[in-house]
């Protein structure tokens, strides 16, 4: 499986959903693009718990943290890496779907 993906713009992801965190690292954008975490932030609340039925159950803030690559809100030509905290995980409760890929979920494809 990998977890890179494109050629001109690429991301490669790391961290699992039930783990400490997810995020990426976003590469071949182009300097001096407005970027903020704010800018991100809409995104991740669409799939904040209430918004449908196909969001999770979990209690979670998602708030997406740049790490590098952005100053003062314009991008530097250098990749972007980013990544979310996962506060609400609880990685035994997913024990005995270890080895079987659920429907519908990420790690029936990824």
């Amino acid at each position: 499986m990998s977890s890179h993906f494109g050629n001109v713009l690429s991301l490669t992801t790391f961290g699992e959903s039930h783990g400490k965190s997810v995020g990426g690292v976003l590469d071949g954008c182009p300097p001096n693009v407005s970027l903020t975490e704010a800018d991100i932030q809409p995104q991740l609340n669409r799939r904040r718990p209430g918004q449908s039925h196909l969001t999770t159950d979990r209690e979670e803030m998602d708030m997406v943290t740049i790490v590098s690559g952005v100053e003062d809100g314009r991008t530097l030509g250098t990749p972007i890496a980013f990544y979310v905290a996962n506060r609400d995980q609880v990685p035994g409760d997913y024990e005995r779907f270890r080895t079987i890929p659920r429907p519908s979920h990420a790690d029936f494809t990824y």
